[in-house]
């Protein structure tokens, strides 16, 4: 920005006054360009200034100004010497190039730029290139709301709530998807299809809503209930938190009372009537999820979750699924890769095993050759290889935990302990990883029958038939209100690139997962260190 003030004679450096005064009087002509000391930053979005390091680059920058190229004389036979002298239309496609957030910093710089980034055109171009608005903006002309009002106070003033996000609902959780919307900002509640159909695409319906009813500021409205939109709030807590209130709770109460509203968020949540429900159990944990959320009445408070970032070396691209998890129902699993590990987080969760909570974890070290189909069916034979491998698992646990102990020991009575050889797992741990996984698939062919064993219970009979590879693994299980947790052993069988499942070899049970198929913006995690970092909070909330 300093730049272009030294550009169009304004500004701090030494000397830029006059050679600009010097430059007009030469021309015989003046300019009402003078530094706009005044400008509201709500007309750009925003504010900014120039640092002492930009006029020193300025001033080197116009002491030694090269001779123009032939092709940049202007029709007076020289080049403009000052971005005052380009034609507005000329000036109206350079700044709409610049982000939004440095406009602010250019409309103080002089009037004529201020008249300039008043052009609608500049900020319909912001709105659609940073935003994806891809609405006939001209419309707002009749509403008298401008592109720059929709860039300033909504799509800027709201950015930082756009992306993922887990609301604190107990152990339940959820994922809501904020996204701009043509002129709205919506935030949808991503549901899981109905159990058992773990391939369906998901479910969604809107929780909130932000839009320009006018000039002065956004409107925020709760979407809750089956009343239409009603007056809402939206308040950003901190970095990476914020909370939604509803004002009118009243839109959210049905006339027949809560009998009617558990009916109609029974047949939107589970796609059937209570009647249809014939297991007990599953009856007592519907009613009680039902009571539970209920009570918020769309009043949440949201942490911002990122997809897991993905590498070359993965066994399958990471991302979010959702699994089938008995009388609970269908639930939304991120499955993320850490080395020689693989972990399956809970973004939903139950009583049981709450949102947040590591559900399983996978050993990419240790593949596993599943018997013939025939042997396949036999539970005994697989528990009896799922076992076996556990106690390999153990035994290795312990070597290494001696191991570090000698190296603790060794570093401590050498000298220099800084000219010792480092041990540890870090990227050796990694590369033996990959390396296992590599191993596992050429060793095992493209694909090879599968088929569970007898007494594996599943939800969903439809299964693939063929796997890819298996994995040693383990499950966490828990009673209610996750009470004795602890890790039991099981299998990982990957099916293709989109499906894989899990057997519960304490619980007799099968899990298959599906990936959702939803293209995500503004969620991917800036590293690696912040990704872990969000993993690690979200279970010691659950936790």
């Amino acid at each position: 920005m300093a730049v272009c003030a030294r550009l169009c004679g304004v500004g701090p450096a030494r000397g830029c006054r006059r050679r600009g005064a010097a430059r007009e009087q030469r021309r015989g002509g003046g300019g009402d360009s003078e530094p706009d000391t005044d400008t509201d930053p709500e007309e750009a979005g925003g504010g900014g200034g120039a640092s002492a390091e930009d006029d020193e680059l300025t001033e080197r920058i116009e002491c030694a100004r090269p001779a123009p190229h032939p092709a940049e004389v202007g029709p007076n036979g020289r080049a403009p010497m000052s971005l005052l002298e380009l034609p507005p239309e000329l000036l109206v496609q350079i700044f709409g190039s610049l982000p939004g957030t440095d406009l602010p910093s250019l409309a103080r710089v002089c009037t004529t730029f201020r008249r300039i980034l008043r052009t609608d055109t500049i900020w319909r171009r912001r709105c659609r290139e940073e935003y994806g608005v891809c609405e006939n903006l001209r419309k707002l002309e009749i509403t008298g709301v401008s592109c720059r009002d929709v860039y300033a106070k909504l799509l800027h003033r709201y950015r930082h709530i756009l992306g993922l996000w887990q609301p604190d609902i107990g152990p339940y959780g959820g994922l809501l998807n904020v996204v701009v919307d043509g002129l709205f900002i919506i935030g949808w509640m991503y549901l899981p299809p109905h159990d058992p159909h773990v391939d369906d695409p998901m479910r969604f319906k809107p929780l909130f809503r932000i839009h320009l009813m006018e000039r002065k500021s956004a409107t925020v409205e709760c979407m809750y209930g089956h009343k239409g939109p009603h007056n809402g709030h939206i308040q950003i807590v901190k970095k990476d938190e914020f909370s939604t209130k509803c004002n009118q709770t009243d839109h959210h109460r049905m006339s027949g009372g809560r009998q009617e509203e558990f009916r109609t968020w029974l047949r939107e949540e589970w796609g059937r009537t209570l009647e249809d429900i014939f297991h007990e159990h599953m009856q007592e944990l519907i009613l009680m999820k039902f009571i539970y959320t209920s009570q918020y009445d769309n009043c949440l408070t949201y942490r911002r979750i990122y997809l897991p970032p993905s590498s070359p070396e993965d066994l399958i691209k990471p991302g979010l699924f959702k699994g089938t998890y008995g009388s609970h129902g269908l639930e939304i699993v991120m499955l993320s890769f850490h080395g020689r590990k693989a972990k399956g987080t809970k973004i939903t969760g139950d009583p049981n095993i709450p949102a947040g909570q590591q559900t399983v974890e996978i050993d990419l070290a240790h593949p596993l050759q599943l018997p013939d189909i025939e042997n396949l069916r036999d539970f005994s034979e697989l528990s009896r290889i799922v076992l076996e491998v556990q106690e390999q698992v153990r035994r290795e646990e312990q070597e290494e935990e001696q191991r570090r102990e000698d190296e603790d020991r060794f570093q401590q009575a050498a000298t220099p302990p800084a000219a010792q050889p480092q041990g540890g797992e870090g990227a050796e741990g990694e590369e033996t990883a990959s390396g296992a996984e590599r191993a596992a698939q050429d060793k095992a062919p493209a694909s090879q029958p599968f088929v569970l064993p007898m007494g594996v219970i599943s939800r969903n009979e439809d299964y693939p038939r063929t796997c890819r590879v298996c994995f040693y693994g383990t499950g966490l299980i828990a009673g209610h209100g996750f009470t004795s947790p602890e890790r039991t052993p099981g299998v990982f069988v990957l099916f293709d690139d989109d499906r894989f499942g899990f057997i519960w070899l304490e619980l007799k049970s099968f899990s298959l997962y599906s990936r959702i198929k939803v293209s995500f913006q503004n969620a991917e995690a800036p590293s690696r260190e912040a990704f872990d970092e969000m993993l690690k909070n979200i279970q010691s909330l659950a936790t």
